[in-house]
């Protein structure tokens, strides 16, 4: 496995936030998060990141990472595409694409990326030369997946990659994403809100509640589930 989690714990303060969260990706595989408000799912990818404190086993590729700083898990290979985006607005869509690539060194491959990007992302080509303050929130939500791209992650974490996207834009984001894991062999772990996409992209999916996990399975199996139908499809 090329990430896992046992019993996973995390707090902010004197507030237990996850309590028992086990998962496990493959290398190239994709795993969806799925749970209400306040389950633990956005805990779950800080505590991977080293963003907050955590407790349990947590490994990379089999090495221990938890502890570890927000830069050394980076350096290994997970990047993270935080709820909210995260975009650096005072910069142009260029601008923040050599930023996604700033431990890189090889100059003609982020060319190439670059270029990638671009044609995955065709709205953001258009916009090449704007600042990330001035794009569309489906636009800075396509930025922050080229931009975490740019790094040549082995793993790419996404939280909410549809919050606040209208379904139009947000079927599109994914359609590129779905298109980028294909294409780039990048294994994924997707928090989203909303089931049936995170399904459209995954190959399993795990469901938090109160901060532990109590469910999890192949998403076709998932999918005939009467709860998971009632709870997260519309069903």
């Amino acid at each position: 496995m090329l990430l896992e989690l046992e019993n996973v714990t995390a707090s902010y303060g004197p507030v237990q936030v996850i309590d028992g969260v086990s998962l496990s990706v493959p290398d190239g595989g994709a795993v969806g998060v799925l749970g209400a408000n306040g389950a633990g799912k956005t805990t779950t990818l800080r505590a991977i990141t080293g963003v907050v404190r955590a407790g349990g086993e947590i490994r990379f590729d089999g090495r221990s990472i938890r502890g570890m700083r927000p830069d050394q898990v980076a350096a290994l290979g997970i990047a993270h595409v935080p709820e909210g985006r995260g975009t650096l607005g005072d910069l142009t869509v260029r601008e923040n694409l050599r930023v996604g690539a700033y431990l890189r060194r090889d100059r003609a491959g982020i060319a190439r990326d670059i270029d990638y990007c671009l044609e995955l992302f065709p709205q953001l080509q258009d916009r090449i030369r704007s600042n990330a303050s001035a794009l569309s929130g489906g636009e800075q939500q396509m930025l922050a997946v080229a931009r975490a791209f740019m790094a040549k992650p082995r793993l790419l974490l996404l939280d909410e990659a549809s919050l606040g996207l209208a379904p139009g834009t947000a079927k599109s984001v994914y359609g590129a994403i779905r298109r980028l894991r294909a294409e780039s062999g990048i294994a994924m772990l997707v928090v989203e809100q909303n089931a049936n996409l995170a399904f459209s992209l995954v190959d399993e999916a795990v469901v938090l509640e109160t901060g532990r996990s109590v469910l999890s399975g192949p998403t076709e199996e998932l999918r005939t589930m009467d709860e998971i139908r009632r709870a997260y499809l519309g069903g």
